[in-house]
């Protein structure tokens, strides 16, 4: 796996907007969709902040472009059901994509070029095992943008101890994952309103349907997360975003305050 240093999380995210650029252009060169796996949270802004400044200087068209949420929470109904909350929700995965990167990149693109609403995909509650199938009959992922929780190593919502064979389905989560969700979403007021299950994509899921992907590291807060990823030669069920170690493809992108310590 490869390890790549930047300055700033802004020089990451730049570097990481390129590629996928590049990538859509010659998606467009021959009629097909580029299929982008994206998580929400803070670590892949900069990914999307550097798409939409490119774009705006440069604008392509990215109507074919089909955007891959790695997961959602699920909230219980007063009948005990689970549901995914509305997208207005400050937490909802389907609210970020549409706010911080459909929004984001159509903002800047005209109409005719804007990414379509029915191409942000998320797993379906009611049929989680089918997300797989829709993804692989889309031709895969072209790159997957990774992150991992700062206190558990969760990747999406898979948390310590996810087998390696395990594919999209819904999850119960641990009060780790959960404590740095509460972090991610700083709207929630204490542990005890961010969610206790979500739908996610597994692990064999994220190896088997990309690629190529890139795990996004920065702040000095993940300093520890970046000296157990780039150390890693192949999946660690006790750290589950090792699972990059074993991607087509896989890189690790860190910023110069997350990667300090590295040999």
């Amino acid at each position: 796996m490869k390890v790549r240093i930047h300055e700033t999380p802004s020089d990451v995210g730049m570097h990481l907007a390129r590629r996928i650029l590049a990538g859509i252009k010659t998606a467009n060169e021959t009629g097909r969709a580029y299929v982008l796996g994206c998580p929400s949270g803070r670590s892949p802004m900069p990914i999307y902040e550097g798409l939409a400044s490119l774009l705006a200087e440069n604008a392509i068209d990215c109507s074919r472009l089909i955007i891959v949420m790695m997961d959602e929470y699920l909230v219980e109904t007063s009948a005990g059901t689970l549901q995914p909350p509305p997208a207005s929700a400050h937490f909802s995965c389907r609210g970020f994509g549409e706010r911080h990167i459909v929004g984001c990149l159509n903002a800047v693109l005209p109409e005719a070029w804007r990414v379509r609403l029915e191409n942000l995909w998320l797993p379906d509650h009611t049929a989680p095992d089918t997300y797989d199938g829709r993804i692989a009959a889309a031709g895969g992922i072209d790159f997957f943008i990774l992150a991992s929780g700062a206190g558990d190593g969760h990747i999406a919502f898979n948390p310590p101890g996810t087998s390696r064979q395990a594919t999209s389905r819904i999850v119960e989560m641990g009060e780790q994952t959960r404590r740095d969700n509460l972090a991610t979403f700083p709207e929630f007021t204490s542990l005890e309103e961010v969610p206790r299950h979500g739908i996610t994509v597994g692990v064999a899921s994220i190896v088997q349907l990309s690629a190529a992907a890139g795990m996004i590291v920065w702040g000095s807060g993940k300093q520890a997360t970046c000296r157990r990823l780039a150390e890693a030669t192949t999946y660690d069920p006790a750290w589950p975003a090792t699972i990059v170690a074993e991607c087509r493809g896989g890189e690790l992108h860190a910023d110069r305050s997350a990667a300090e310590g590295l040999q």
